[in-house]
């Protein structure tokens, strides 16, 4: 019966694809605010992980879950819906998360080494990071400070998480 009531596109459409859609809409409200993950599991458990250019508020997440929940009936489908932002620790995923951590200090994984830098540059294909290091003198006795300085693809990028620092 209450199918009858829901609009065309919606009758076709997964419990997964519904809230999808939902989830698009209520994010297109909130232009700062992006997905990181978001994942509905055979329980009908929906996991929204989120962050924004400028951080994610309580409030955010508040209008994001009513934005979805408001639009699912409890009776038609059984669900549980968590909102969340993505934690300080969380590795980056998205180039818009790199790009808004530009001047922030970084651990980097690699295939084959693992740097902690600041992050100087984020674009669409790659991030630059710069670091100084105690290096041997090129003449002489002794150690000098460098600066380096590296240019990661992020396809080769493991894992990037932002540090935090309380100093």
């Amino acid at each position: 019966m209450r199918e009858a009531l829901l609009p065309s596109f919606y009758r076709n459409m997964t419990f997964k694809d519904r809230v999808t859609e939902l989830l698009h809409e209520g994010l297109k409200v909130k232009p700062s605010i992006f997905l990181i993950d978001m994942d509905v599991d055979g329980s009908n458990k929906i996991s929204i992980t989120l962050d924004g250019d400028y951080g994610v508020t309580l409030q955010d997440c508040i209008d994001i879950s009513k934005a979805v929940d408001q639009h699912l009936d409890r009776e038609e489908v059984d669900f549980s819906l968590e909102v969340a932002s993505c934690g300080v620790s969380s590795p980056l995923k998205l180039t818009r998360q790199y790009k808004k951590n530009i001047g922030r200090t970084l651990k980097v994984k690699t295939e084959t080494e693992k740097i902690e830098a600041l992050l100087e540059a984020a674009d669409d294909e790659k991030i630059t990071l710069t670091w100084s290091a105690r290096e041997p003198k090129k003449i002489g006795k002794g150690k000098e400070t460098v600066v380096k300085k590296v240019e990661i693809p992020y396809q080769d990028i493991k894992e990037a998480v932002v540090t935090i620092n309380f100093n």
